[in-house]
């Protein structure tokens, strides 16, 4: 807490604690500020600040005189409306108002005067002061202290915190440090909820609060009794089995706060101060084991740890070697609460009728379970991590695994259900409605459409400027496309294309899928291995080439075609026309190598009626128009390249295709982006 107080000292503390108690009938401030005052004399850790030496070494230091801040707010005198509105801003302003950690005492009061007999007194804590065990402690003494006007001889005798401190000194580490081994055995990454938060900035936390339906809150108590478990365990158990499911793990950690409060020093039960400790909970789940099964081993590991409690959550992580363990945080409170004033002397009685705590935590979400008349579930979360209704769909998936260890312990761990009905039909069924009319035509066809309907305007250009027109570029697709159907290239037949960026490039693998072939892309600036274990694997019949790449191929390869050589120029100017074959969506468009997952790359053959689905159902969300252009900066041996070649081109835009040199040079993309007027890039 002291680390998250100091690490950015301009953000909010989430450890600012703060409680709002709704007083009635008559209120004597001055009373109550003595009471208040008596109340931090009385106990000298609430005299703590916290400072650093100049070694770095974070103290306590324990004042001997404090003045409690106490202020007075009287809004009495306005009208119903502004009272509250009034009310909400000071408690909202009061909530997250920072403690500067080096001035004592870290607390405040403030009373707020409503009129009529009605008062608000807000009592805000930094965290390090006091747990919520504390709290009813506290509460009950500043009760008594205004009853009795600051005299505290009626009080028993404060516990001294120092039988705490020889107790923590006198424990066995070793022993405690080989039980966490045990249970955190083998754990070889932390369980996160949500994905890592880089910045660490402090977000306020939302509150949801949610009571479990009286019928099932009876039943976990009936099982927790049936069974010999706890309703902690239970609580437990069932938020491992949905953050399993939310994670898909079957080994999970979460964090939970203990009482820190070993019976064996005396009086530790009244003691006021922070005593609590977060450590991690570790469930491994087997799939088929019943929920009683894994519930009993929850419980028998959580009770060997009760004695090894005293270590700190940074001394337990360390003994994982892992930089965290987890981003959820499960707190119980099994304490008990109570704001009654004293019988005795009911003219000097401070009548409090309820009152409202709000704390959080630094941590992602914090599930926060409340036994009592109602069980109650309040769930803590960062809105820029976890959205409302993710905070809401948590609660209902909790409460049905809730249900579960309640009513069907047998059920094997798998067979839980999280999903309501509703959430099942749409994940089976919504989202899974994915029938569609395939498109009745290639994507070739649809290129033609816009050669027929445009044929002067630009379709793609290299350096923004001059270029081809969709007219200029079908005549030379075709060209080469009927000089390549001489040479062999046609369907189910790769053609391995190795040229460098620009105009040509697109050219090329339009000629290809012209003569019904596939083409097997090569970036020229691959590794000469990679290349020829693609080229030995994909064996092609062709390779593209120009002048610069040719040494791209040895010999005993594919036959090579120059197509900056003037001989291969002519050739190409003087194909004949012929016939080239009509696209079946059946046939291979190319072949994409992936990286590899064994350290091979491996071959992806991509069919053209794939390519023409992927095209059309992108062109439906997003699709450039006549006008638009688009600038290509991806490699061609890069899947999401056809995105960048084709869809401007079956769309009536113009492609813009970026040089090597300019897609590595920021300063030469944004030249080529003004240069060209282009409108649209994904990078």
């Amino acid at each position: 807490m002291h680390f998250h107080a100091q690490f950015d000292e301009n953000e909010l503390d989430v450890y600012t604690v703060q409680f709002v108690f709704h007083l009635t009938g008559p209120v004597d401030a001055d009373r109550l500020r003595a009471a208040a005052q008596a109340l931090v004399q009385r106990h000298a850790n609430l005299r703590a600040s916290f400072r650093r030496r100049k070694n770095g070494e974070a103290i306590q230091i324990i004042h001997r005189q404090v003045t409690v801040p106490f202020s007075r707010l009287d809004l009495s005198g306005l009208d119903e409306l502004d009272r509250q509105a009034e009310l909400d801003r000071l408690i909202a302003a009061d909530r997250f108002r920072r403690f500067d950690l080096a001035k004592a005492p870290l607390l405040r009061f403030a009373l707020i005067d409503l009129g009529g007999g009605e008062h608000r007194l807000l009592f805000s804590n930094h965290h390090m002061l006091l747990d919520g065990w504390s709290m009813p402690l506290v509460v009950g003494e500043l009760l008594e202290l205004y009853r009795t006007g600051g005299d505290p001889a009626g009080l028993p005798a404060v516990t001294p915190p120092r039988r705490y401190y020889d107790w923590l000194e006198a424990q066995d580490r070793t022993a405690a440090e080989h039980a966490w081994r045990e249970v955190l055995a083998g754990l070889t990454e932390p369980t996160l909820l949500v994905p890592s938060d880089p910045s660490r900035e402090a977000v306020a936390p939302r509150q949801l609060r949610v009571t479990v339906p009286d019928a099932l809150a009876r039943r976990l108590r009936e099982r927790a009794q049936s069974s010999g478990l706890t309703l902690n365990t239970l609580v437990q158990g069932a938020w491992a089995v949905l953050l399993g499911r939310l994670t898909g793990r079957q080994d999970v950690v979460f964090g939970a706060t203990v009482a820190g409060r070993p019976p064996e020093v005396p009086g530790i039960e009244s003691m006021v101060g922070l005593f609590i400790n977060t450590l991690p909970v570790r469930v491994t789940m087997d799939a088929d084991e019943p929920l009683s099964g894994m519930l009993n081993r929850l419980q028998e590991q959580q009770s060997g740890l009760i004695g090894h409690q005293h270590l700190s959550l940074s001394a337990v992580q360390g003994l994982t070697g892992l930089p965290e363990l987890f981003d959820t945080l499960v707190i119980f409170e099994n304490f008990p609460v109570s704001t009654g004033a004293s019988e005795e002397d009911q003219g000097n009685a401070l009548n409090v009728s309820s009152f409202q705590g709000e704390d959080s935590t630094h941590y992602p979400l914090t599930l926060m379970v409340m036994p009592g008349e109602n069980l109650t579930l309040r769930v803590g979360y960062r809105p820029d991590l976890i959205d409302d209704a993710t905070a809401r769909s948590l609660t209902r998936q909790l409460e049905r695994v809730l249900a579960a260890v309640a009513d069907t312990p047998q059920t094997p761990v798998r067979a839980v259900d999280i999903l309501a009905p509703a959430d099942r039909e749409q994940v089976l069924t919504r989202w899974n409605d994915t029938a569609r009319r395939l498109p009745a035509t290639d994507f070739l066809e649809l290129f033609d459409a816009r050669v027929t309907q445009a044929p002067d305007a630009l379709a793609v250009t290299d350096d923004g400027v001059t270029g081809l027109s969709y007219g200029e570029l079908d005549a030379r697709v075709r060209g080469l496309a009927f000089y390549l159907a001489e040479l062999g290239a046609g369907p189910e037949r790769f053609v391995a294309v190795a040229l460098p960026r620009g105009v040509d490039l697109v050219v090329a693998l339009l000629a290809v899928l012209r003569t019904g072939a596939a083409y097997l892309p090569l970036d020229p600036e691959y590794p000469a291995e990679r290349v020829a274990y693609m080229v030995g694997d994909a064996c092609p019949a062709l390779a593209l080439v120009t002048g610069e790449t040719a040494g791209l191929f040895g010999s005993g390869g594919p036959r090579v075609v120059v197509l900056d050589d003037p001989a291969t120029v002519g050739a190409v100017a003087g194909a004949r026309p012929v016939v080239l074959p009509v696209s079946d969506p059946a046939h291979a468009a190319y072949v994409i190598y992936t990286s590899g997952s064994t350290g091979r790359p491996k071959g992806v053959v991509v069919p053209r009626g794939a390519v023409t689905n992927f095209l059309c159902a992108v062109g439906e969300r997003f699709a450039p128009g006549p006008g638009d252009r688009l600038v290509a900066v991806t490699t061609v041996a890069f899947d999401i390249a056809v995105l960048e070649l084709y869809m401007p081109l079956i769309s009536g835009a113009a492609v813009v295709v970026a040089e090597r040199d300019v897609v590595r040079d920021p300063v030469a993309l944004a030249g080529l982006v003004r240069a060209s007027g282009a409108s649209v890039m994904q990078a």
